[in-house]
């Protein structure tokens, strides 16, 4: 629970409009529309954004890679930062998350961070878990 409307009603309001939102998604893959990964991770949301990736892949009927792969390039690109984010290459800011297990074969591996690399500093996760869903 947080502020606003993430309360009880508001997540209760929220979840009716799931079945309509995996509707649009199935539909949207089946169009091949370029699909972006974004976020509101906010008000009580923050640090719930790998469920997007398992719901996406579960729910939606996306591919593992192509759920993750919608967080990087077509994203940055998106926000117009594709020459310096969303690709890991020479040049481009290295933040990276690394996951104990292939989340391209197994999705809920993204649940499963080792480390995280921001601006090309290793942070470790030293409490791994496996994180539930809500």
């Amino acid at each position: 629970m947080g502020i606003g409307n993430y309360n009880e009603q508001g997540f209760a309001e929220m979840a009716k409009a799931l079945p309509i939102r995996i509707d649009t998604l199935k539909r949207a893959i089946a169009k091949k529309v370029k699909i972006i990964f974004g976020t509101d991770a906010v008000a009580g949301a923050h640090g719930t954004n790998a469920d997007e990736f398992l719901h996406r892949v579960e729910k939606g009927g996306m591919s593992p890679a192509a759920a993750i792969l919608s967080a990087m390039s077509p994203s940055a690109e998106s926000l117009g930062l594709g020459n310096q984010i969303g690709t890991v290459g020479v040049g481009f800011a290295a933040d990276l998350v690394a996951t104990s297990g292939d989340p391209a074969i197994d999705i809920r591996s993204v649940k499963k961070v080792a480390f995280v690399m921001k601006g090309g500093v290793i942070y470790v996760n030293t409490t791994p878990r496996l994180l539930s869903l809500r």
